[in-house]
This record gives C-alpha cells, structure tokens and sequence, in this order.
C-alpha cells in the first residue's frame, strides 16, 4: 500500500469527512472508494467505446431480424 499527500478545498474535505462518519468508514477508506469508482467510471467507458467501435448497423439489424414481431406481454405493457 503507498500514501500520497492530498489537498482538498476545506468545503470537499468537509463533505467528505460527513459522509464518510456517515458510512462508518475512516475518511481514507472513503477517498480510496471514491478514487476507485472513478477508475472503473472510466474504464467502462473506455471499454464500451472499444465495443462501439466493433459494432455495426449491419450486425444490429441481423440480431434485430432474429426477434419475433409479436405484442409485448401484459406484464410489460403501460
């Protein structure tokens, strides 16, 4: 594990520090989730933009195809 010096503006600091006594957890275990769900933010968006890029109209239409032209059941209607 490695430690890094952190600034926040007082009003961040703050707000961390009430929310993470509000989740029952030390203020550093709070900036590591919060630092970790900012990765995996972006790491899914890097990640289906790759996919995207792969994607087709063509291909769509062919799985589309593949689905009956039926009404939805009752369950799932308005």
């Amino acid at each position: 594990m490695s430690a890094i010096s952190l600034r926040l503006p007082n009003s961040i600091h703050d707000r961390a520090r009430l929310l993470s006594k509000r989740d029952r957890v030390s203020i550093n275990q709070f900036v590591a989730t919060a630092v970790a769900e900012k990765i995996s933010a972006m790491e899914t968006e890097d990640y289906l933009a790759t996919r995207a890029r792969r994607s087709s109209r063509e291909k769509f239409e062919a799985a589309l195809s593949q689905v009956p032209d039926r009404e939805p059941d009752e369950h799932d209607r308005f």
